[in-house]
């Protein structure tokens, strides 16, 4: 009985072993490649689903990755929900970048790079067989996902999120500058500029600060591309023109982006745009705050 029963269980693992081996994976490392980079993601599958079920597509912050608390914890508490998921790391000019960006490297990328890297994902996810894609974009990942749907819309984008997204006021983001670096803002300016006009805009040269990074070195052309004031920069006043539904999450307790809420509230008319507050949060809605999130873009989708 002892042999027979072994021999069973062989022949059953002979029939398992196909369906096993080609059983779809519900979360994996997925790499892209654009240009002379390579671009990784972690696509997520909720339980039964397939790509053709639809899948969102993730933009972290700035100088962030695909894995850090705030995308992980949604990504899993979407999954829960049914929705499939995709969050890419934006390269920052670096070949198959992971974790948040080093300081050390020198700056060369731009904001809007974004843009491209973006809709590269999106064509990936097409040829993977999707047919519905959704884009959500946490604080500047969220104008960067705002502007590629001004610029790079593909028809299989139907809706978006914007999650704590970034505003923008000139004379604020100037004072932030100099008190963060030490350095009046236009100062720094006119010295990227000079190097623009100079031929040099490509060259590294040494910054008092850059984005968050102090005594940074970097391009003319990143500088100006992160720190020249521009009405692009400010989400809100982009809303209006969007091509797809857009829902803003935002929470009282941001401390990075405090008039968000105000901004939106006037143009939040339900249909186009959709404004969801979240209360108790801050800026990066980890831990609970995260469930609500994953609730209310469930709903959204699922309209």
């Amino acid at each position: 009985m002892g042999i027979i029963t072994h021999l069973r269980a062989w022949l059953l693992a002979l029939v398992l072993l196909p369906a096993l081996a080609f059983a779809p994976a519900q979360a994996r490392e997925v790499a892209l490649k654009l240009a002379n980079l390579t671009l990784l993601g972690n696509l997520e599958l909720a339980e039964g689903k397939s790509l053709k079920d639809g899948v969102l597509l993730m933009v972290h912050g700035t100088l962030g990755h695909h894995r850090m608390q705030t995308i992980a914890d949604l990504q899993e508490n979407l999954k829960k929900r049914g929705i499939n998921t995709l969050a890419i790391t934006l390269s920052l000019g670096m070949d198959r970048r992971k974790g948040m960006f080093d300081c050390n490297q020198p700056i060369r990328h731009l904001h809007d790079d974004a843009v491209e890297e973006i809709a590269a994902w999106v064509d990936w996810l097409k040829q993977q067989g999707a047919e519905t894609i959704w884009v959500l974009g946490h604080s500047r990942g969220g104008n960067q996902v705002a502007l590629y749907l001004l610029r790079r819309h593909d028809p299989a984008v139907k809706k978006a999120v914007l999650l704590a997204p970034m505003t923008h006021d000139a004379k604020k983001a100037a004072e932030k500058y100099e008190k963060r670096f030490g350095m009046k803002l236009d100062v720094a300016l006119e010295a990227a500029h000079t190097l623009l006009k100079a031929g040099r805009g490509d060259e590294p040269v040494n910054w008092r600060g850059l984005i968050y990074c102090k005594d940074a070195t970097g391009t003319a052309k990143a500088f100006l591309s992160y720190h020249a004031p521009r009405q692009e920069f400010d989400t809100p006043s982009l809303l209006p023109r969007l091509p797809v539904p857009v829902l803003v999450i935002a929470t009282p307790e941001d401390e990075i982006f405090p008039d968000l809420i105000e901004r939106v509230k006037s143009l939040a008319d339900g249909k186009k745009v959709q404004l969801a507050v979240i209360e108790g949060a801050d800026h990066f809605f980890t831990d609970f705050a995260s469930e609500d999130v994953a609730d209310a873009i469930a709903a959204f989708l699922k309209e």
